[in-house]
């Protein structure tokens, strides 16, 4: 049994924290965030990590900066033989980086996909494969050599959520079979270098002058944790959840949203996007056709 640390943050760290506390590997003691505010309430709610390692029963610590005395300190004090770190969302720093073997899972095919995002600009970016790598960190970005890799093909119609859970199950056997022996990596390659940069606020907005395929993409890349949107006639915002390029031409200036034959359509520089699934402005998601009669009956 190796003993590990555990540093995460999101819901797909949670996910991969749930089942290495399941394994000969669980952790004794998990870092993530401070809880934050968050929503269109502002609650204070904590990181799915922090609700995963209180469920599980594991020691819990949420310093302001995981790079501090305090926290180096706390991490030193369970004498790790490695520290797995997953979607964590800070820099790790020094003196960590030289004090326990930092074992990182990242949901993609490095060197593809260095940064915050790998998994939606996969989507964005029309892969037909991706996959997760157990890398060691180093000071510059998702650079460090890789321990194992597996490769996952994409079907076309994957959302963020499907493939995160077909890439967790696939990343906690890679990071159980690393830590069972913790083999010598091998160093990624110079070429095939991308980067990930994490989703923009303004790149929520659907922007009809791209051609719908590519908006496809973008709305199954952001649904459903953070969602896209595009402008309506009316000035508002119209939430977008589901959406597939339309199988007809229709006439209208790119951004015009319009009825044809009970399908929603959003004109565009080339095509058209059906929207299948959307959300009005304080309203719920529904599906178009109950959008549509709401719009009739008002």
């Amino acid at each position: 049994m190796v003993r590990t640390v555990y540093l995460g943050t999101s819901d797909f760290a949670a996910v991969v924290l749930e089942a290495l506390a399941e394994s000969a590997h669980r952790p004794s003691l998990v870092i993530t965030r401070p809880d934050r505010r968050r929503g269109r309430g502002q609650r204070v709610q904590s990181p799915p990590v922090a609700s995963a390692a209180r469920e599980l029963g594991i020691a819990l610590e949420q310093p302001d900066a995981v790079n501090d005395e305090a926290a180096v300190r706390r991490i030193a004090a369970e004498r790790p033989d490695a520290v797995c770190v997953c979607a964590f969302g800070a820099l790790i720093g020094e003196p960590l980086l030289s004090s326990h073997p930092l074992v990182n899972v990242h949901p993609s095919l490095l060197p593809r996909w260095r940064g915050a995002s790998p998994v939606e600009r996969a989507i964005q970016a029309g892969d037909r494969t991706t996959g997760v790598s157990i890398m060691r960190l180093v000071a510059e970005l998702d650079a460090g050599p890789v321990y194992r890799q597996a490769e996952l093909a994409l079907d076309g119609d994957e959302d963020y959520a499907t493939l995160a859970a077909r890439l967790a199950p696939l990343a906690v056997g890679l990071l159980c079979d690393v830590l069972d022996d913790l083999p010598e990596p091998w160093e990624q390659p110079e070429a095939g270098v991308t980067y990930a940069a994490k989703v923009r606020r303004e790149e929520r907005e659907l922007d009809p002058g791209r051609p719908a395929a590519e908006l496809e993409r973008t709305v199954r890349a952001l649904s459903p944790h953070i969602g896209a949107w595009v402008a309506i006639p009316d000035g508002d915002r119209l939430g977008v959840r589901r959406a597939r390029t339309a199988a007809r031409a229709i006439s209208g200036a790119p951004g015009s949203v319009s009825e044809h034959d009970g399908a929603l359509l959003l004109a565009t520089a080339e095509g058209a996007l059906e929207l299948l699934e959307v959300q009005p402005p304080g309203g719920r998601a529904m599906d178009a056709g109950s959008y549509l009669r709401g719009r009739v009956r008002h």
